[in-house]
C-alpha cells in the first residue's frame, strides 16, 4: 500500500528534498563528522520554518498539517531524511511537539512555541516504556511536596547536548510520569556518547535528585501511559519511514552498481545467484514500504490497530532494514566496506533506526502484551 499524494503533500516532500539536497549532500556530512552538533543551526530553523516540526500539532497551538493526516505527511519528510540520510532531531523534536500540544501550563506553551519555530530542541528522554516491566525503569519519578524528583540514567538520547529541554519519562509508584525540564536543571549531567551513525550525536543524561516544580509535569502524575504509548507509535512511524528511505537509496545505489560494473564481460547484474539476492531485497523493500504506509495512516486516524500497526512496522523495517543494507554492502564487494564509499550512510542510518524507540524483540514483546490485554478484555 503506497499513500496516494495530494498536490500539497508532493509540494511539501519535494521541497524537503530538494532543500536536503542543497543544504546536507552526503560531501557535507563528511565534513561535518566531528561538528558537535552534526548540523548547523540555521539549517534546523529553515527546516522549520518548511514545517518540519509542526505537522503533529493542532492548529490552535501554531501547527496544522497539509492534509489533515499529520502522521503521514510527517512520514514523507522522515522518508526524505533517510533517503539523505540528514542529520537533526527530527523525531523527538515532533514526538515532544506532539506531546505539549493541547497541555496547560505556561513553560508548556512556551517550548511548544520554540519547537515550533526550531529556536530550541528538545530531546526524550524515554526512562521507562510500556514493553518493561514496572522494575526494569532506569528513571524513577517521585512527589516531594510540591515538586517531583528525577533519579535515575537513560541512554542513547538524542542531541542532548544541543538540547533546551528535556522530557523525562519515569516510573512512578502508580505508573508512567512524563515532566519537562530544562536541561541546565540542577542535578542533570550529559555525557556524550561514540554513535555509529556519523550524523547524528547522542549521550548518557543522568539525573541526581533533579528537582522541578510540579507545574512541570506533562499530563498527569503516574497515569502517562496512554500518552507514552501514542508518543512511541509517532517515533515508530518517523523512524520506520526514515529506515525506508534509507533502505531505498541504499537498494537503488546497488542495482545501479550491478548493472554498470562488468565480470568476465557480463554485468553483475545478469548472473542468476545475483538475481535471486535482488529479488529478494526487493520483495522486502516492498513489505517495508507498504507497513511503513499503513502504521502512518493507522497512528494519523487513531485507529483500533493504531499501536499494534506502528509496533508490526518497528520490528519489521527494523530487522530487514539493517538485513538489506547489510547485502547491499556485500554485493559491493571490498569497496562497499570503506568509508570512502557512501553506502555506509545508509547501512548507519537503518542499524541505528532499529535500536530507537525500542528495539524490534521489544516491539515484539510489545505487540504480545496488547494482544494478551485484548484477550483479557474480550
Amino acid at each position: 500500500m503506497w499513500h496516494t499524494l495530494t498536490s500539497d503533500q508532493e509540494l511539501l516532500r519535494d521541497t524537503t528534498a530538494r532543500f536536503l539536497g542543497d543544504r546536507v549532500p552526503l560531501s557535507r556530512l563528511r565534513k561535518d563528522r566531528e561538528d558537535p552538533a552534526g548540523f548547523a543551526p540555521d539549517y534546523w530553523t529553515s527546516g522549520a520554518e518548511l514545517g518540519w516540526t509542526m505537522l503533529l500539532v493542532g492548529e490552535d497551538d501554531g501547527g496544522g498539517s497539509v492534509s489533515g493526516r499529520g502522521a503521514v505527511d510527517l512520514a514523507l519528510i522522515a522518508y526524505e531524511f533517510g533517503r539523505h540520510a540528514a542529520p537533526g532531531p527530527l523525531v523527538d523534536c515532533n514526538v515532544i511537539a506532539a506531546a505539549l500540544s493541547g497541555q496547560p501550563g505556561e513553560l508548556q506553551s512556551a517550548v511548544l512555541g520554540e519547537l515550533l519555530t526550531g529556536a530550541a530542541i528538545a530531546s526524550s528522554c524515554l526512562g521507562a516504556a510500556p514493553w518493561q516491566r514496572p522494575g526494569e525503569a532506569s528513571v524513577t519519578i517521585r512527589r516531594d511536596g510540591g515538586d517531583v524528583v528525577i533519579d535515575g540514567a537513560v541512554r542513547p538520547v538524542e542531541s542532548a547536548r544541543q538540547a533546551g529541554y528535556l522530557l523525562v519519562t519515569g516510573r512512578s509508584e502508580s505508573g508512567m510520569t512524563q515532566v519537562l525540564v530544562p536541561a541546565t536543571a540542577a542535578g542533570i549531567e550529559i555525557r556524550p556518547l561514540k554513535g555509529m551513525d556519523v550524523t547524528r550525536r547522542f549521550a548518557n543524561v543522568v539525573f541526581d535528585k533533579v528537582r522541578v516544580p510540579a507545574s512541570a509535569l506533562v499530563g498527569d502524575y503516574g497515569r502517562a501511559d496512554a500518552q507514552v504509548s501514542r508518543q512511541i507509535q509517532n517515533a515508530a512511524v518517523i523512524l520506520s519511514a526514515e529506515s525506508v528511505g534509507a533502505m531505498d537509496a541504499a537498494f537503488a545505489m546497488t542495482l545501479d552498481w550491478a548493472f554498470s560494473r562488468y565480470t568476465f564481460g557480463r554485468a553483475l547484474a545478469s548472473y542468476q545467484a545475483l538475481k535471486h539476492r535482488f529479488a529478494d531485497m526487493k520483495s522486502w523493500l516492498e513489505a517495508s514500504h507498504a507497513i511503513s504506509d499503513a502504521a502512518a495512516e493507522a497512528v494519523a486516524d487513531q485507529t483500533d490497530l493504531a499501536a499494534e500497526t506502528a509496533s508490526a512496522a518497528k520490528s519489521y523495517i527494523g530487522v530487514q532494514g539493517p538485513e538489506l543494507a547489510q547485502d547491499c554492502v556485500q554485493l559491493h564487494g571490498g569497496i562497499g566496506v570503506t568509508y570512502e564509499h557512501d553506502l555506509h550512510f545508509f547501512l548507519r542510518r537503518v542499524t541505528l533506526d532499529s535500536l530507537l524507540y525500542g528495539t524490534p524483540a521489544e516491539h515484539r514483546r510489545l505487540l504480545a502484551k496488547i494482544r494478551i490485554e485484548q484477550e483479557n478484555v474480550a
